[in-house]
């Protein structure tokens, strides 16, 4: 209740200060990872370019690494008005009820960015965001981060190495019921707390983007890295609805055209910054890394598939279907 009423407090403070004409447009953009990742730095271009376009109309503020509100927070602070604008990964969609987002948690869903680009850009993106309005929040755009890779302090060869692990997870019943069928053992836990569990053996492992594993320094916890691309981590950038529609015309034509461009950027980095992030791990002998054979991976694939059935009446036959279509799935491959 306290953390509501801040919330509620901060919102009131911050709508008193929109209210004066001569002074800018203040936007809160909060997110819970570093400055130096694709997010942080996508977030960093945004401004630069909302700033330039609205002739200092608007000042947008960033928040990195968890600094206003932690990951578990900023939705709730997004819908009170606390915060203007946040970037969750999709995972965090699931918990505030609109599970269909949970489709991109799913394992091996999607093979490369180019597939996944033709469900974040199309129809089914589109759609997603709709179903977000009626929560009072406005999407604005996908941004990637990458594909992620296990780690853990033994080795993760084969899918027999998984048992019994404790394995970090974002609040996602998806990636809970990925890590059961490894028969791992999740563990939800926010980001920002991750480091300091893998360090002190609440956890064994977890799943990152290379980015995310690199800049939060979790490869100095955790002795081994399996390169094995399994499933997809990106965000959704989005705003609080009514704060959207309350601007004026030219300034929201503006942060759209912003938006756009800040979107491109953050995408088109994102893979660089993992090979740079991975080759970085390397470099630093801390952490052995390991790329599966061609038959670990279909052995992988193979244990991970039956989370898709499993967790169709959980996001939605007909989503599921949407991005197989899409893609070009074929679960005769898995």
């Amino acid at each position: 209740m306290k953390i509501r009423a801040l919330i509620v407090g901060l919102a009131a403070l911050g709508f008193a200060a929109a209210v004066s004409a001569a002074d800018p447009i203040v936007i809160k953009f909060s997110h819970v990872v570093a400055t130096d990742t694709p997010k942080g730095k996508g977030a960093e271009k945004f401004k630069e370019l909302a700033e330039k376009y609205t002739k200092g109309a608007v000042k947008v503020e960033v928040y990195a690494n968890s600094t206003l509100y932690k990951d578990k927070e900023e939705m709730e602070a997004l819908q009170l008005g606390a915060v203007q604008m946040v970037a969750p990964s999709l995972a965090k969609f699931g918990p505030l009820g609109v599970r269909t987002f949970e489709v991109f948690d799913l394992p091996y869903i999607f093979d490369n960015a180019a597939e996944l680009h033709k469900v974040t850009t199309g129809p089914v993106g589109k759609k997603l965001f709709d179903s977000l309005e009626p929560k009072g929040i406005k999407g604005l755009a996908y941004w990637d981060n990458g594909f992620k890779v296990f780690s853990a302090n033994t080795p993760l060869h084969k899918v027999e190495d998984y048992k019994g692990l404790k394995m970090r997870i974002q609040s996602s019943k998806v990636l809970d019921e990925q890590m059961r069928a490894l028969k791992a053992l999740p563990q939800v836990m926010a980001f920002s707390e991750v480091y300091q569990a893998l360090q002190t053996g609440v956890v064994d492992g977890t799943e990152n983007p290379p980015s995310n594993l690199y800049t939060q320094k979790m490869y100095e916890v955790q002795k081994h890295v399996t390169l094995s691309d399994h499933g997809y981590l990106g965000y959704a950038v989005i705003t609080n609805k009514k704060f959207w529609d309350g601007l004026p015309g030219d300034v929201r034509g503006e942060l759209e055209k912003a938006m756009a461009e800040a979107t491109e950027y953050a995408n088109s980095i994102a893979k660089d910054e993992n090979v740079k992030a991975m080759a970085a791990v390397k470099a630093s002998g801390k952490t052995e890394v390991y790329t599966l054979t061609p038959e670990e991976r279909k052995e992988l694939k193979k244990a991970l598939y039956p989370v898709h059935a499993k967790m169709a009446s959980r996001i939605g036959k007909e989503t599921i279907d949407a991005v197989y279509q899409a893609t070009g799935f074929d679960p005769n491959k898995m």
